[in-house]
């Protein structure tokens, strides 16, 4: 169970209760300004991180190696957005669960991150064989 779907809105509403209780309508400005302050935060870090992703094209990433390096479980996926800088080439049917995408780079090795419920639970480093003993 997402715990943070229910205690946020417990948290914002205590805070307005206790805030009326100490100052009444002043208080209860002064609470209503700073949760707003912090939903446009989480705003612009979105906007920003999307923006980013523009700049490249969807699925790709510089090396998938460290991408595999730097990812841990449980993360969400705009932060892995944010690291790869892209938007990832979607894997699975659309607004099904679990939600499957993949980062490639010029080497064609690939990373497969599945996502449950916004976070990530697993993924695959995929590299291409290599043909070095074959050659010789």
């Amino acid at each position: 169970m997402n715990f943070n779907r229910i205690l946020i809105p417990v948290a914002c509403v205590a805070l307005a209760v206790g805030a009326w209780r100490a100052y009444q309508w002043p208080g209860v400005a002064l609470v209503a300004t700073g949760l707003v302050m912090w939903m446009l935060l989480h705003f612009t870090r979105i906007l920003t991180v999307l923006k980013r992703a523009t700049d490249r094209p969807v699925g790709s990433v510089a090396s998938a190696v460290m991408l595999n390096a730097k990812l841990r479980k449980g993360v969400n996926l705009m932060h892995v957005i944010a690291m790869t800088r892209s938007l990832g080439q979607l894997q699975s049917a659309k607004d099904a669960q679990p939600e499957v995408f993949r980062w490639s780079d010029a080497g064609q090795s690939h990373v497969t991150c599945t996502f449950v419920a916004g976070k990530l639970s697993e993924w695959v480093l995929e590299r291409p064989a290599s043909d070095d003993g074959a050659s010789e």
